[in-house]
């Protein structure tokens, strides 16, 4: 999961009113609108969740799933935004070291911690699965989605992590194609990417494959790909999808028919291109003051807490079953009382790792590094001008 910039919000003058204004990379304004959705997705997760747990029985067990039954696409839409957020925000003439240096502060620490609280609760709950110390040791290490059976190993949505990891080992090399492909060419690579899962959903469909392709990250590559071009696309100016009210349409359109589809990686069709198109409309509308109910402080806020919530709302769950046993299908107030004592706990939760892990450990991570070595003074007087740095970190 990758993050919007969410400094001051704020319009910039000059794109005010259009898009075909190309900016410098190192300029490129913040867009709001985007972590706002990205709240919405970790809902969808959230939700998602609630429905496997069982925890309404009857009419709620109905109303649950017609509603959230299909969050499992909020992971695509995760995948999508990432590729479009990287390429936003991508620094000209950055090294892939310090990009990959960049993108550990900003996941590690939150996966380290969420990991230890999954391993303390193997150890201390009853009915929990106990990894054996490769499965465990692939985990820390974001490399269990590869093999399947390790895929959902401790804290079951690391899997997706796993898959951002190898997106960012991939990005430098990515934007460095994408910069050097005009509009045509950015066009063709975003239809193949499309085409692509077509192809991967319709060979998982037919079972030609020996494990399903829903958590494997080369298979879900295309996603972030086609969030990259949707990005390069705007930053060109050249951006001509339809507007945030009617992008958003299709993707709700797109994800009532999830059910239509079987399960896992298929069900990635129906949702990909409403998600393609809305992501690049709430950036045009930030870009150009329109109204987005997305850039809502109280939304944004709650994005910025998301990937914290998404990496600790199931185990917060899965503690529940301690108490609440497996599948209790309660009735409706019952139901709802656990799910909004579930969500305040995990949101509570998510807010500490956000205040006391996230932000203090990427600082941590991304401060410059001070040399050890005493200046020495020059024998005599230099005129140089003085030189402000820039702060560490402020494009991610």
């Amino acid at each position: 999961m990758t993050t919007a910039t969410t400094r001051a919000l704020r319009t910039p003058p000059a794109l005010t009113g259009t898009t075909n204004a190309r900016l410098p990379p190192a300029a490129n304004p913040s867009l709001p609108s985007l972590t706002g959705l990205r709240w919405m997705a970790a809902l969808l997760v959230f939700g998602l969740h609630v429905n496997n747990f069982g925890y309404f029985g009857g009419t709620g067990a109905h109303v649950v799933f017609w509603g959230f039954g299909a969050g499992a696409t909020g992971v695509s839409f995760f995948f999508v935004l990432s590729g479009f957020v990287l390429t936003w925000s991508a620094r000209p003439g950055d090294r892939a070291l310090a990009f990959w240096r960049r993108r550990i502060a900003r996941v590690y620490p939150v996966h380290l911690v969420t990991l230890g609280v999954a391993v303390l609760m193997t150890l201390t709950l009853a009915h929990q699965t106990k990894p054996v110390p490769k499965q465990a040791l692939a985990t820390v290490l974001l490399l269990h989605s590869w093999w399947h059976p390790w895929w959902q190993t401790l804290n079951p949505v690391s899997w997706s992590l796993a898959c951002e990891a190898f997106f960012y080992a991939t990005f430098p090399l990515l934007i460095l194609v994408l910069r050097r492909l005009g509009v045509r060419g950015s066009v063709v690579l975003g239809a193949l990417s499309v085409a692509a899962v077509v192809v991967l959903a319709w060979s998982d469909l037919h079972h030609w494959w020996t494990y399903t392709l829903y958590s494997f990250p080369a298979a879900r590559l295309p996603e972030f790909v086609l969030g990259a071009v949707t990005a390069r696309l705007v930053l060109l100016g050249r951006w001509r999808g339809p507007g945030l009210e009617a992008s958003l349409a299709l993707a709700i359109l797109g994800y009532f028919f999830v059910p239509q589809f079987r399960p896992g990686y298929p069900a990635t069709l129906c949702t990909l291109v409403g998600f393609a198109l809305l992501i690049p409309a709430a950036a045009v509308a930030d870009l150009n003051g329109h109204p987005s109910l997305w850039r809502h402080r109280r939304l944004v806020r709650l994005g910025e807490l998301s990937f914290a919530f998404y990496m600790i709302h199931l185990l917060v769950l899965r503690a529940g079953t301690s108490l609440l046993g497996t599948k209790p299908h309660f009735g409706a107030l019952a139901g709802l009382a656990v799910t909004a004592t579930a969500f305040a706990i995990s949101l509570g939760l998510s807010w500490v790792l956000y205040e006391a892990v996230e932000c203090p450990a990427r600082r941590l991570l991304l401060r410059r590094r001070k040399s050890s070595a005493k200046p020495q003074r020059p024998s005599q007087p230099e005129a140089v001008p003085a030189r402000r740095e820039a702060p560490a970190g402020t494009a991610d």
